[in-house]
């Protein structure tokens, strides 16, 4: 994907080098696990309660060995963010290209897009939904509004998932990019009060149709922006899609495939809904609640 002439977002903080430590105690430990679980399954959870632990961190409560640093956003913070390693400048250039296009799409709509935070974080960091986790991969945060990301993901996503290419790298971005506007467009939210009163398997059922929609959202953003896209790019990001569906995931590591235990999508389901938003580059086409 060209974007080497493109701007970086300001919108981005750093983690990296800092020590944390303390509590995840109440509501951030629950919408954190809650996040792990969606993306994760129990195995992950188990995973971070585990990581946390092993450094020194109570989970469960307690207090703090190590006060978190103040994370800067803006200004020359975000430039030396920016500025740490090609992945880091790839990641703001895609940032600041996700900005730019949800902009103009908002305005066509006569409303004004308000862009979500960006924080890189290494090995561990801290969110409003709890302590950070590389093991978690890429998430948004709802209750601040921020993306985190462990650039080291990437090496995840070429290495153990198979899906190398710079494409498929920032279509992972552009799709915590989609949970923050279905946050702005009230999605999660109404999502969240359905998954409250569903049932375990409802709630998955749910949850997918929410992934499913940041998938096709991210569609949209590289359908608006094909004169930016090499050959191969599409290739990557269905790639991408497909390595990191719920069936593929499930079939490597127990064997089996449990669909009522779903919470993204089947491999074909995202690619289709990828697929759609890139060939629509409309995002009035990326109802999955439809029917």
């Amino acid at each position: 994907m060209r974007l080497d002439d493109y701007r970086s977002s300001d919108n981005v903080g750093d983690q990296r080098g800092q020590s944390f430590g303390g509590s995840m105690a109440g509501g951030g430990l629950g919408l954190l696990l809650s996040l792990v679980g969606s993306r994760f399954g129990l195995g992950g959870i188990i995973v971070v309660v585990l990581g946390a632990m092993l450094l020194g961190i109570n989970p469960f409560g307690g207090t703090s060995s190590v006060a978190p640093s103040s994370t800067a956003v803006g200004g020359s913070a975000a430039e030396r963010a920016c500025a740490v390693d090609q992945a880091s400048t790839f990641s703001c250039r895609v940032l600041a290209s996700t900005e730019d296009t949800w902009a103009k799409i908002f305005a066509e709509r006569g409303a004004t897009y308000q862009p979500a935070g960006f924080i890189f974080y290494g090995g561990q960091g801290q969110s409003g939904c709890g302590a950070a986790q590389s093991a978690m991969g890429p998430f948004y945060c709802p209750t601040d509004n921020r993306i985190y990301l462990d650039t080291s993901f990437y090496d995840e996503l070429r290495n153990r998932f198979g899906a190398a290419g710079d494409f498929a790298q920032a279509y992972v971005i552009a799709h915590e990019v989609g949970h923050h506007i279905q946050q702005l467009t009230g999605v999660l939210e109404k999502a969240s009060a359905l998954q409250a009163r569903a049932s375990p398997a409802e709630g998955n059922a749910i949850q997918v149709k929410v992934e499913l929609q940041a998938d096709c959202y991210a569609g949209v953003w590289g359908g608006r922006n094909r004169d930016r896209l090499e050959p191969g790019d599409i290739e990557e990001g269905l790639r991408a899609a497909s390595a990191i569906g719920d069936d593929t995931l499930q079939k490597a590591a127990q064997g089996r495939v449990v669909p009522e235990s779903f919470t993204h999508g089947s491999s074909e389901q995202r690619m289709a809904w990828l697929k759609r938003g890139l060939d629509s580059a409309d995002p009035a086409a990326c109802d999955t609640f439809a029917g």
